[in-house]
Formats: C-alpha cells, sequence, structure tokens
C-alpha cells in the first residue's frame, strides 16, 4: 500500500520522500507524534530574508543612534577612569547580553590590555534565589544596584521592551545614587524611556521585532567595546 503523503511509513521514523517543504509538528494526546505536510516552502528564500531585514535594522539603528552611541562611550569610559565601575543586568536573553559585555571589559575585547571594572549582576545564583525568594523578583537588581553602586558609576540596563520590572526597578535606584544609567531598549522604550535623566543615555532600537532589537544590542555592546579600548588604547583605524 502506497504511504499517505506527510505520515510516518508504519514502523520506521523516517517520513516518505517528498519535495522541500515547510513540516510542522502535531501532537495528538491520544497518538504518537507526527510530522505533517503543511505547504510548500523556499526555505532559502525564508533564511535570506533573515539577513535583509538584520541589515535593514542596523542601518535604521546607525541613522539615529551613532550619535548617543558616542556619548555613551564617554560616559562608560568616564566612569572607568575615575576608578568607577560598571554594573549591567537583563532578563532572558538581556541577561546574556549582561553577561556577555562584562565579559568582554574583565577579559578583553579585541585588544591586550588591562581589566575593566564590571560586574553582572544577573550571575550569582545564591543572591538571585535569596532575593527573590525572601523579597521577590522585581527586586533581585534593585538590592544589588544599593550593595555594589556609587555615585559616578554606570549600570547598563538592558530590556528588549523596556518594561522588565526587575531593570526599571534597579534604574531608579542607580539614579537615587547618583549612577549614570545607559538604557539598552528598543519597541520605543517603554517605561524605562521615561526615566532617563539628563545624566544618562538611551540606545533605544527602532524596531518592534524582539530579534532584531537582540541582535542590533549585541552590535551596540560590541561597539561600545571597541570606542572604550579606542580611548584607552588609542584609534588604530
Amino acid at each position: 500500500m502506497k504511504p499517505r503523503a506527510g505520515k510516518l511509513l508504519p514502523g520506521t521514523d523516517q517520513p516518505p520522500r517528498l519535495p522541500p517543504a515547510e513540516v510542522s509538528l502535531r501532537l495528538d494526546r491520544t497518538g504518537p507524534l507526527h510530522r505533517e505536510i503543511i505547504a510548500p516552502m523556499d526555505m532559502t528564500s525564508r533564511m535570506t530574508s533573515h539577513f535583509r531585514d538584520a541589515m535593514a535594522a542596523c542601518e535604521q539603528s546607525m541613522n539615529v543612534l551613532a550619535e548617543p552611541l558616542a556619548v555613551a562611550v564617554d560616559v562608560l569610559f568616564g566612569a572607568l577612569a575615575n576608578n568607577g565601575k560598571i554594573l549591567a543586568c537583563g532578563n532572558g536573553g538581556s541577561a546574556a547580553d549582561a553577561q556577555h559585555f562584562i565579559a568582554e571589559l574583565v577579559g578583553r575585547f579585541e585588544r591586550e590590555r588591562l581589566p575593566l571594572a564590571g560586574i553582572a549582576l544577573n550571575t550569582d545564583t545564591a543572591i538571585l534565589t535569596a532575593v527573590g525568594n525572601d523579597y521577590g523578583f522585581d527586586e533581585i537588581y534593585e538590592r544589588q544596584v544599593n550593595a555594589f553602586g556609587q555615585a559616578g558609576d554606570v549600570l547598563v540596563a538592558i530590556s528588549t521592551s523596556g518594561n522588565s520590572p526587575n531593570v526599571v526597578r534597579a534604574m531608579e535606584a542607580a539614579s537615587a545614587r547618583e549612577m549614570h544609567v545607559l538604557a539598552v531598549t528598543g519597541k520605543g522604550g517603554g517605561v524605562m524611556g521615561e526615566l532617563i535623566t539628563p545624566m544618562d543615555v538611551h540606545l533605544c532600537v527602532p524596531s518592534d521585532r524582539t530579534m532584531r532589537i537582540q541582535e542590533v544590542h549585541i552590535l551596540l555592546l560590541h561597539a561600545l567595546c571597541d570606542g572604550i579600548d579606542a580611548l584607552l588604547l588609542g584609534d588604530t583605524e
């Protein structure tokens, strides 16, 4: 009997040979997991569209963020040059970006140099779980800013939406301690955009798509690292 298109062959986990297509996974509560063909698709074109969309997001960001990005470099360098430090925080992918950024400072970026003072506030599981358990998740960064932050330090607060409650509270704590805030956001900036003071810098990616915002965020953070190194070591270009 000829197998029906889109179904697994009996007694095997292999589907019948079919032309390239979009495949979805359907889980029947009363049966096994099946692959079902739902529509033909040119996957190469779909992947190409991601590159084009990312390039457009980068170009739009360049047009609006190059100047504030240069200001942010000066703020970060000023803190480090005056024995200050950089704190960074975020949630999910933004937490990973915060760790990545601080690792580039404490380790190195592209050139050898002395380590630079930075702390990622999302890395100490004992602090995160103790504060989260005793005071609530919204306070996990605020309490660390109050513990570690000093006037003249910089908080790099990362949120794709600009509305993460624990990052918002960290910003408020930093401002109360006369720290600079570098808010790295998207989607219009959200609540974080409304908290920006003359001491702060806002890098808001002009996009509403989370993946594009995150991609530009890592570009911005790398650009900040390059700018700091250029001021410390000299411009090589």
